[in-house]
């Protein structure tokens, strides 16, 4: 039996909020804290919270400098986060595909009798 591909979706990068992080970083060589915490509409503490979790999993590095006088702090993915957040990707392109292009066992259309007893499918009972 071939795996389900939500079993291939990782924790650490499907949450909301770091898959935000994650693809807001990508489309830039770095972001800056300000700009991802406004861009996805979070507290500084929030987001501090989930790039802390990212950093720890090695998907990106902060670094904290001053441009000008002004304290700033950056964020890169690494090269385990590209990878990370592709793979990412590929999964849930798999998975929409599956659910476009095949029928569910169990899903709704059995629950509302369109695949089950009495319909063209399958013979009402005589």
């Amino acid at each position: 039996m071939t795996e389900h591909p939500t079993s291939g979706l990782d924790d650490v990068v499907h949450q909301r909020v770091r898959l935000g992080i994650l693809a807001v970083a990508e489309e830039a060589r770095r972001v800056e804290f300000t700009f991802l915490r406004s861009t996805l509409g979070l507290t500084a503490g929030n987001l501090s919270q989930h790039l802390g979790v990212l950093e720890k999993a090695g998907l990106v590095t902060i670094d904290k400098g001053y441009e000008g006088k002004r304290a700033r702090t950056w964020i890169q993915l690494t090269k385990a986060g590209k990878k990370a957040l592709r793979e990412e990707i590929a999964t849930l392109k798999a998975l929409i595909h599956q659910l476009e292009g095949t029928h569910v066992p169990g899903g709704d259309e059995e629950r509302n009798g369109e695949n089950g007893p009495g319909s063209a499918a399958a013979p009402a009972p005589g």
